[in-house]
C-alpha cells in the first residue's frame, strides 16, 4: 500500500479530500464571479485586481482565509 492509499483510508469522511484548491477556486469563481466572491469573503485578493494566481498564493499561506473558501465551496456543493 502506498502513501496515497493510506491517505484515502485516513480521511474517508473528508468531503474535500482529493479536491485541489485550484478546482475549488475555479468552481467558486464560475458560480459567483470575483465581485460576488469578494462580497461573500471580504479578502483583498478577491476584491482588488483579483487573479487565480494571486488568490491561490494567498490562500495557501493563510489558513483562516482558506477555511472560509473551503466552507463556501462545501455550502455550494450541498445545494
Amino acid at each position: 500500500m502506498d502513501d496515497s492509499e493510506k491517505d484515502i483510508e485516513n480521511q474517508p469522511n473528508n468531503p474535500l479530500h482529493g479536491v485541489k484548491l485550484l478546482d475549488i477556486l475555479k468552481a467558486l469563481v464560475d458560480v459567483y464571479g470575483w465581485e460576488e466572491l469578494g462580497n461573500r469573503i471580504n479578502i483583498r485578493c478577491f476584491t482588488h485586481d483579483p487573479s487565480m494566481g494571486s488568490s491561490l498564493k494567498f490562500l495557501r499561506r493563510t489558513p483562516w482565509a482558506r477555511n472560509k473558501v473551503e466552507k463556501l465551496y462545501l455550502d455550494l456543493m450541498r445545494k
